[in-house]
């Protein structure tokens, strides 16, 4: 028996080093060669594109680089080398299935470890940065995920995480429909004025939060072309908590599909306003001013939609993707910053690519998307001059796709090398 324990404490502890090493810091120069290279700040791609990595950072950039001696030649073939990819909303807590049934079934250290799988299916697809938009009922697991992956302990994308979302009393988030008598627990927390938004967020931080996330709106109804959402928190209440935010240096997002409440958020200030449905003209002028993203999350309309449970609802739906597509091409128009955001969670992890496809169907140019991604999610994720570009100095957060995704944006579903931070997570072969 003990020879026994001594054999799987002996495995624990190898799986463990395994997991680290996997992580480690490269002890050499690695140089990366590939077809094409994407300068994804002005469009230019170079042919061929190498990148030089020492490191955890980017050395150089060019269509050729320096070759030190023992550097590391990793040739891509017929790729494109561009930056990891970023999903500035998603859900690591959720998985497909009925969300509301999800936070009442599984237990917390059972969606931590999902949220962990999941965290290694979106690097593994390509996105090496993410902004996780609530654990939907998991407190702040979230930050336990986020700091195992910083250790070097699992692999995931860099995170910003946000613990629970914040919400009021019978909202958006709310566990309605059940049994009174039997209290469940609401997938968010609960805050009614501005008092306790500030409280909780106070919590939320001390907890490890990077930014907070509040519903501002739900639920929503389209009549006659026009969309219907209640609001959750006055322009008064909202700036109390940008101003709290602000305070330690960060700052907060909402879920706001619609008006009145999408304008109390820009008026407040807020970072971003997601998903975003239909904004009205003044909302867009102060979004463009204050340059507040917009982040359309169409992929889990489309999974809504294509995955209803009755025919109503899945026309309820459609409705709302329709009215979205719709209204996207008028905050284009408006110049409403975008930036890439999936909601991946009630849809499979490392399917998120899928937002690109459909920000292209609905308006972009696939160099508009990718900039929307990589360069706004960079700013909106706060690692601005980090991440986001091929850049000597950057961290070495790279990509390669076949072919070339400005000429056919699909590409980016089929990922097939991955590096962050130097350290090569996917290579298949050329």
């Amino acid at each position: 028996m003990i020879t026994c324990r001594l054999r799987i404490v002996f495995l624990l502890v190898f799986a463990v080093t395994a997991g680290r090493a996997q992580t480690s810091k490269p002890p050499h120069a690695i140089v990366l060669h590939a077809a094409r290279l994407l300068e994804v700040e002005n469009g230019r791609v170079l042919s061929p594109g190498e990148v030089l990595v020492e490191g955890e950072r980017i050395a150089e950039v060019g269509k050729t680089v320096k070759h030190s001696a023992g550097a590391e030649i990793i040739d891509l073939g017929d790729r494109t080398l561009l930056p990891g990819l970023i999903d500035a909303h998603i859900h690591l807590f959720l998985h497909p299935g009925a969300e509301d049934l999800q936070t009442v079934q599984e237990s917390v250290p059972q969606r931590t470890i999902m949220a962990t799988l999941a965290a290694r299916d979106d690097l593994m697809a390509g996105f090496t940065a993410e902004r996780d938009m609530g654990t939907e009922g998991a407190g702040p697991a979230d930050t336990a995920v986020r700091n195992a992956i910083d250790r070097g302990e699992i692999p995931g994308p860099r995170l910003r995480v946000s613990g629970n979302a914040i919400n009021i009393l019978g909202g958006h988030e709310d566990a309605i429909g059940y049994n009174p008598e039997q209290h469940v627990l609401p997938n968010a927390t609960y805050a009614n004025n501005a008092d306790q938004l500030v409280e909780a967020m106070r919590e939320q931080f001390k907890q490890g939060a990077d930014f907070i996330k509040i519903y501002e709106t739900g639920a929503d109804s389209v009549r006659d072309g026009r969309l219907s959402t209640p609001y959750q928190y006055t322009e008064a209440e909202l700036s109390a908590a940008v101003h709290e935010a602000a305070r330690v240096g960060k700052r907060v997002a909402v879920h706001a599909t619609g008006e009145p409440g999408a304008l109390y958020a820009a008026q407040a200030g807020v970072v971003s306003v997601d998903h975003a449905f239909q904004l009205s003209d003044e909302t867009m002028r102060l979004m463009r001013e204050k340059h507040i993203f917009a982040v359309p999350t169409f992929t889990i309309s489309e999974y809504f939609a294509a995955h209803a449970v009755t025919p109503d609802a899945a026309k309820r739906e459609q409705e709302l993707l329709d009215l979205h597509a719709q209204e996207f091409r008028k905050q284009l128009t408006a110049g409403v910053p975008i930036a890439l955001g999936s909601d991946v969670g009630p849809f499979p992890h490392g399917t998120q690519a899928r937002e690109f496809m459909l920000m292209v169907k609905y308006g972009m140019s696939p160099l508009a998307a990718l900039q929307a991604d990589l360069l706004n999610g960079a700013k909106l994720l706060d690692w601005e001059g980090q991440i986001g570009a091929l850049k000597p100095g950057y961290l070495a957060d790279i990509v390669a796709v076949p072919g070339n995704p400005l000429d056919d944006i699909s590409a980016l579903r089929h990922v097939d090398f991955v590096m962050k931070g130097g350290a090569v997570y996917k290579r298949q072969g050329p």
